[in-house]
């Protein structure tokens, strides 16, 4: 759908309709396009059409096939049409709509393209789709970085533009929506002050809502009983050596922050990364894990014989970071250790909050970047295969403090309620009474 064609309110009202109509249970992710520039036509896809990625393809080589062009991937950790839905103004209250810079951006664009349903194809398919479009690598850049970046407009460039997705760490998802808008509407103010013409488009790296795709002919007749289907769990990450496998990482997510910005988290475990530049033996392993972001972790591991326990032990000595030019480094000496044949599991591993994770005081910039592994395994040495870790031990100690507390007090009460039933136990009867029959006594007066 193209620009001229539609004005922007009918543009919307078939996105958000296109939003609500049931199709195929493929994993899809939303994809919005709009240039300060003329866009090729594009016909209207009917509801519940899935764009494969074959036809994306070939409409982008129409559009960047030929000439120099500047390229705005705004993209999101994890994007699905419900988001639109949800968090937009369409169908209530304007005011209240997390998408307005995105709104205004594409109403005013001299062309804009809708594909509410694009199938998913991988992490990288649309950034590695544009990187061979446009014969240009992708250059990680942000909303306070990119005014003292120099845009040659005579040759294709492709700005990647990072934006996360809500955790419910710090912010709720509408908060989170609300600040990627305003990053999209800062870039956007940014390209047309400095008057470069430009074509942004708004994605997903992978869907945010996957209805799993059930068989109906694999489907029991008559009565069954309802269950939930279980949910695809990725496999963890595995260096093979020569040897054989001897490095393995498992997480949930790996976020990682600038500034320590809550908005600007970014989980890298949603990436599929390479593992160039890992070693292992039988002291030392180092994982290195290279992301298409631009982002490059370190895991730098060791083993040692301790007389005292009588057995090696592992450490993870370091976590490395580099982005953007720069370079953080983090110890891990603090807490992150296991025996030598156990792999090491936490359910929160941060550098900020009961910090496992220290930052490097003598790197300048440690202190600038803030991480948080959430349901977080590793283990270095001593894989007997490469599908399971061994046993885990975990982070989490056996007294908690809550569990000390309460010991605590049950020791307080007992010591008041011992010391209370030691007084009744000293009350003595009066073995002799005053005789009313006596004489009373007389107390003399002295004048």
């Amino acid at each position: 759908m193209a620009g001229p064609m539609f004005s922007w309110k009918t543009r919307f009202i078939f996105f958000f309709v296109a939003c609500l109509t049931t199709g195929s249970a493929t994993s899809q992710v939303p994809l919005l396009m709009w240039s300060s520039e003329s866009l090729p036509p594009l016909a209207s896809p009917t509801a519940g059409h899935i764009t494969s990625s074959e036809q994306l393809s070939a409409y982008l080589y129409s559009v960047f096939g030929s000439g120099s062009h500047t390229v705005l991937l705004f993209l999101q950790d994890k994007l699905s049409k419900d988001d639109f839905t949800i968090f937009g103004g369409v169908f209530g209250n304007k005011e209240e709509s997390a998408f307005k810079n995105l709104e205004a951006a594409v109403q005013s664009s001299t062309a804009s393209v809708t594909l509410p349903a694009l199938e998913w194809a991988g992490l990288s398919a649309v950034p590695a789709l544009l990187q061979e479009t446009l014969a240009a690598s992708p250059l990680l850049v942000d909303a306070d970085t990119l005014p003292h970046l120099s845009i040659n407009t005579s040759a294709s460039n492709l700005l990647l533009i990072n934006l996360p997705y809500c955790s419910e760490l710090y912010k709720s998802c509408r908060e989170v929506f609300q600040d990627n808008d305003e990053i999209i509407g800062k870039v956007l103010r940014f390209m047309k002050s400095r008057d470069l013409p430009y074509t942004a488009i708004y994605t997903g790296l992978q869907p945010s809502r996957v209805i799993p795709e059930t068989s109906v002919a694999s489907q029991p007749v008559g009565r069954s009983l309802l269950q939930a289907v279980e949910a695809d769990v990725k496999p963890p990450i595995v260096y093979n050596s020569s040897d054989g496998p001897c490095i393995m990482l498992w997480a949930q997510n790996l976020n990682v922050s600038f500034s320590k910005t809550p908005s600007n988290w970014i989980d890298l475990a949603a990436q599929t990364p390479t593992l160039t530049g890992s070693t292992c033996n039988s002291s030392n392993s180092l994982l290195v894990l290279n992301y298409p972001s631009g982002h490059v972790l370190r895991f730098s591991m060791s083993q040692r014989f301790y007389p005292v326990s009588a057995r090696s032990w592992f450490t993870l000595d370091s976590v490395q970071l580099e982005a953007d030019g720069t370079a953080a480094s983090f110890s891990g000496r603090r807490g992150i250790y296991a025996p030598a044949e156990y792999s090491f599991h936490c359910q929160s591993v941060s550098s900020f909050q009961d910090a496992l994770l220290v930052p490097d005081t003598s790197g300048q910039n440690s202190s600038d970047w803030s991480l948080r592994f959430i349901d977080f395994q590793i283990q270095g040495f001593g894989l007997a295969n490469g599908t399971n870790f061994s046993y885990a031990s975990d982070c989490a100690g056996f007294f908690t403090v809550g569990i000390w507390m309460g010991l605590l007090m049950a020791l307080l009460m007992t010591l008041i309620l011992v010391y209370g039933l030691h007084m009744i136990l000293q009350l003595n009867t009066m073995d002799r009474f005053d005789d009313p029959k006596g004489p009373s006594i007389s107390v003399p007066q002295l004048e």
